[in-house]
């Protein structure tokens, strides 16, 4: 007795012991491992996402995070211990277990399934010398089940659809922008949250990440139960996403460059007069005149000598510009000269490098470009200060913030030794987009509430989709491998939580096609034709449709005339995407009102068809379509080219010899498999042919279309010709419905360009398809808007060509079929 007394002593000694290595606070707990000599602290932020900080025992640190703007609060917690010291939380999701040994999570549901646990770190803090100041390279691994699937980190250009199996160091680039977060087919998340460089690892033993540089380990855990779960979680942590402006989903045309005003206005006007949908032109770079001026934020190059009349004419046309700003100014500029008097400019090789227009750069002439510091918030107000002055108050529409890694050439040590507000350039380099982005739309949505921000940015950090950003891939090389690293770039962008993303239809640098064969420009060359309108026909079911490119002009007019196949395909690609334009305003409402995605990774709906997890080549867009893209050549053969790095594609020279192709028949049809994921009917969108999902189909492919599939129990509105979006009202909409199981769309609508919509000034016409009654139910008109309308008509049409006409008057209506 007295023996079996002594050890429940010594037990409740023991667990009374570790119990005082903790302590509660109004958001989680704080531990400490005396083993490890380490530090832990878990702050929970609701009851589905927590942040882990783990620092060498005894180190204060206050690190406020760039990307999370949520405040850790104080939940419905149920911290216990267990009789070996281990301390376990319990909300009403999940389950977190603390080793109060070894310092391993342990992350469970709340009814006990396994989701993600630590692995015992030999080397979480190395001492390292950054810049003089004494830290730490920071390091965390994780055990993962081998049969789950991981996405997200980014947008990278190696091809995968799943992120495992692989090294990866994640650092920004031209044409690879990094997070360092994943999500799993487990239904959780886990976001690195740090800026320095980072070593991705996933292999048999480990996932982990590995930062440059960092105080300590500092990550969240979201769980979601589902990808969609989990992008709500980011989003609830990160920010949401405002509605971009309605004239945004139209189809935008650029190039490199236009070299007058006279030319920008003209491309419009050509447009307009062969009827070609158009929403926006854009103006890329040296409109400030020679390098010197670089990004001087003001018009300086005679050949645009009124550019307020530039714009006016543009918006005259119904149209809208968007211009080329970027984060580096010219010696000559005034915000350099203001930057550099408050030592807000970062020394280091970035673009142009000669301040003599050519290429290669002339270093006999450096051009004396410097990098500014967004991370400042002065330079941030010098920033905006200059464009808004310079530009914004022309009547600019949106912004291309080109080179927001920004462009660092030579990668010298000493490069991110510099300085910047947040300590030195290494620890915060990743940041950089999001704090730049974010400075631009701070600024102008302090200015006004009438117009969004529309910006597109070369480079993406999570953070940056509540600033109105729209991230494209950089400088892609024009190449068939190229466009199908385009497709799973995109669905692991936007599973980091993202939404807005898109590419150069056709690929940046596209000098490769310019061969004697093709006359000497790639707008004769059939191989280019080919790949530019399979690439364009992807653009339709992309956020932003978009084209642009070097070494070749890449307006529509220039590859061809009505009747022929090349100049059609490309024209019916922009009027598909027109008519589609209620469908996907409704679905950017779904995206910003209730955390959605427009593009979709299959294993997103499917979750339970395993064959969806890997398929890289073929997505969901919004909740309806199945978008098959064409993503291998079939009249022609493929180009190969290398995966160009940041400089590579400038001067590149044209072929010497190239394939015999006197001419190219573009009217035969062709053939591609597709899979059709298990668990949904599906209608062919052409055709209307419903066939059953869970296999593999061998389907026809002509020119002018891509494989395109509708879920059964979709309802998609579709929008009547016009010109540009805001043409017509949405008075008459083809509403087609998919028999074959139940489904509801929302039609949304607001002003198009300002936030009122934020104050309650939208609609809400909320559709129900009942497939056992075969009834379409338009409920009543929620809410309302100046100039909304009051009364409408909806042709509701089904697969069979059966259709019906209602008069709509904003009141509960039912169609029976």
């Amino acid at each position: 007795m007295k023996r079996n007394l002594i050890f429940i002593v010594c037990c409740l000694l023991t667990t009374w012991v570790w119990a005082q290595e903790y302590q509660r606070t109004g958001t989680g707990i704080k531990a400490s491992i005396p083993g490890k000599k380490i530090d832990v602290e878990v702050q929970w932020f609701n009851a589905n996402s927590l942040r882990v900080l783990k620092m060498p025992h005894g180190q204060t640190i206050e690190k406020k995070s760039l990307s999370v703007i949520a405040e850790p609060e104080n939940i419905n917690l149920k911290v216990s211990t267990q009789g070996n010291g281990n301390i376990v939380m319990k909300s009403r999701s999940l389950t977190v277990k603390l080793d109060t040994q070894t310092g391993i999570l342990t992350y469970e549901t709340s009814n006990g399934a396994s989701l993600l646990k630590e692995l015992e770190n030999v080397k979480a803090f190395t001492p390292v010398n950054d810049a003089g100041r004494v830290t730490y390279s920071v390091y965390q691994s994780f055990e993962t089940d081998k049969g789950e699937g991981l996405y997200g980190l980014g947008q990278l250009q190696n091809g995968q659809m799943m992120q495992r199996g692989m090294e990866k160091y994640l650092v920004q680039g031209n044409i690879e922008d990094v997070t360092p977060i994943f999500q799993s087919t487990k239904g959780y998340g886990v976001f690195w949250d740090n800026y320095a460089g980072t070593m991705y690892v996933d292999n048999e033993q480990e996932t982990s990440f590995r930062s440059d540089v960092g105080d300590c380990i500092d990550y969240y855990f979201m769980y979601g139960g589902s990808a969609d779960g989990v992008i709500a979680q980011i989003r609830s942590l990160t920010g949401s996403v405002p509605m971009m402006p309605l004239w945004s989903y139209g189809f935008m045309q650029s190039k490199e460059r236009y070299k007058s005003q006279d030319e920008v206005v003209g491309v419009v006007k050509k447009y307009r007069e062969l009827g070609i949908p158009l929403d926006c032109i854009i103006q890329d770079w040296q409109y400030w005149g020679s390098n010197y001026l670089w990004n001087a934020m003001e018009f300086l190059n005679y050949e645009y000598r009124d550019p307020k009349r530039m714009i006016d004419e543009v918006h005259d046309l119904n149209a809208h510009m968007m211009i080329s700003i970027w984060s580096s100014f010219g010696p000559k500029t005034k915000p350099f000269k203001a930057l550099k008097e408050e030592g807000l400019l970062m020394d280091m090789a970035t673009w142009p490098e000669s301040g003599v227009e050519g290429w290669p750069p002339n270093f006999d002439y450096p051009s004396g470009v410097k990098v500014y510091d967004p991370y400042h918030p002065k330079a941030r107000d010098i920033y905006w200060k200059y464009l808004n002055k310079g530009i914004f108050q022309l009547g600019m529409d949106g912004w291309w913030m080109d080179s927001t890694e920004p462009d660092h050439f030579n990668q010298r040590d000493s490069d991110f030794d510099r300085q910047t507000y947040l300590g030195s350039f290494r620890s915060v380099r990743n940041a950089f987009p999001l704090v730049t982005v974010g400075g631009v739309s701070d600024h102008q949505r302090a200015l006004t509430r009438d117009k969004r921000v529309i910006i597109l940015s070369r480079s993406g950090f999570l953070g940056q989709q509540r600033y109105g950003s729209n991230v494209w891939t950089g400088d892609v090389g024009s190449s068939w491998d190229m466009f199908r690293r385009q497709i799973t770039a995109g669905l692991n962008f936007s599973l980091t939580g993202m939404p807005h993303w898109n590419t150069d239809l056709g690929g940046f640098f596209a000098g490769s096609y310019n061969n004697r064969l093709g006359n000497g420009t790639a707008t004769k060359n059939p191989m280019f034709h080919e790949l530019y309108v399979r690439w364009s026909q992807f653009g339709v079911f992309c956020p932003m449709m978009r084209s642009h490119g070097a070494d070749a002009p890449r307006e529509i007019f220039l590859y061809g005339k009505a009747g022929e196949p090349v100049y059609d395909a490309l024209v019916d690609a922009v009027k598909l995407r027109y008519s589609l334009i209620p469908y996907i305003y409704s679905t950017s409402w779904e995206v910003s009102h209730r955390n959605s995605t427009f593009m979709r990774a299959l294993f997103m709906d499917f979750l339970n068809d395993p064959k969806t997890w890997d398929i890289g080549s073929e997505y969901m867009f919004g909740s309806a379509f199945l978008v098959a893209p064409v993503l291998h050549a079939q009249y022609t053969p493929e180009q190969a080219q290398k995966l160009l790095k940041e400089n590579e594609g400038w001067g590149c020279k044209a072929q010497e010899s190239a394939p015999s192709l006197l001419s190219v028949d573009f009217t035969q049809p062709k053939e591609m498999e597709v899979y059709l994921p298990a668990g949904s009917q599906w209608y062919d969108f052409w055709t209307n042919e419903v066939v059953e999902g869970g296999r593999n189909l061998k389907v026809a492919t002509v020119f002018n279309r891509i494989p395109l599939y509708v879920r059964a129990g979709s309802i998609v509105p579709l929008g009547t010709d016009v010109q540009y979006v805001g043409e017509k009202k949405w008075d008459n909409l083809r509403v087609c419905v998919y028999p074959g199981a139940d489904g509801n769309f929302t039609l949304y609508e607001d002003e198009g360009d300002n936030y009122n919509y934020e104050n309650g000034a939208y609609t809400e016409i909320p559709m129900a398809w009942n497939d056992a009654k075969r009834m379409l139910t338009i409920d009543a008109r929620r809410g309302c808007y100046e100039g909304m309308l009051d009364k409408r008509k909806f042709t509701v049409r089904m697969p069979d060509g059966s259709e019906k006409t209602v008069a709509y008057k904003g009141e509960k209506i039912n169609v029976k079929f």
